[in-house]
């Protein structure tokens, strides 16, 4: 299944809107509780601030699941930018910014999916695209929430959101698709069908 590979279909069809918004809502409730349990958490890996980069990787999964399930230019973003929507909606800590957030974390894996033509949607990609969630959002944080940090701080932060991102959004998307496909959720999609022939 790492190689899973697939012809661009540029084009949304009303399956598309919908599974990625029911993705996109539920990666929304997920950030509501990811918030819940933000303050606690990070406060455990106080001794070493930059450690919470390790946490934010969950914040960027709606992202590299989105664009995995549904295969459609744009779908990174678009599913990022409704979880972080209902996020902002619900209400949280960081307000409104975190839609702009959510649009510009998004903007990392649609690049890595634009570069690769959206053929390529295994487990490399996977974890690339993961990575380019994390790489951004550890530099917007180094320099929105934490300009105390040092430039010694700021790369280990940025280092280990990249991490998170790998491991959370990137292998955890990838474990999603796969367990999604296994149901046969997502039959009518070309993710889906791919898991059938495995």
């Amino acid at each position: 299944m790492a190689g899973w590979t697939s012809a661009p279909r540029p084009r949304w069809r009303v399956v598309d809107i919908v599974v990625a918004s029911v993705l996109g809502v539920a990666g929304g409730f997920l950030f509501v509780a990811w918030n819940a349990g933000w303050e606690p958490i990070s406060r455990a890996l106080a001794f070493f601030p930059p450690a919470s980069g390790l946490l934010v990787g969950v914040w960027l999964l709606p992202a590299v699941l989105g664009a995995l399930v549904v295969r459609r230019p744009g779908a990174a973003v678009y599913t990022e930018l409704v979880a972080a929507t209902v996020s902002a909606l619900v209400g949280n800590q960081w307000g409104f910014a975190t839609v702009w957030y959510g649009l510009l974390e998004g903007l990392g894996p649609e690049v890595v999916f634009a570069l690769l033509l959206y053929r390529r949607w295994g487990l490399p990609t996977a974890l690339l695209a993961g990575a380019a969630a994390g790489v951004v959002v550890g530099l917007l944080d180094s320099f929105v929430y934490y300009p105390e940090f040092s430039a010694a701080y700021k790369l280990v932060y940025t280092g280990l959101t990249t991490v998170s991102g790998v491991v959370i959004a990137g292998l955890g998307g990838w474990l999603l698709t796969r367990a999604l496909a296994a149901t046969g959720a997502l039959a009518p999609l070309a993710s889906g069908r791919d898991a059938e022939r495995v």
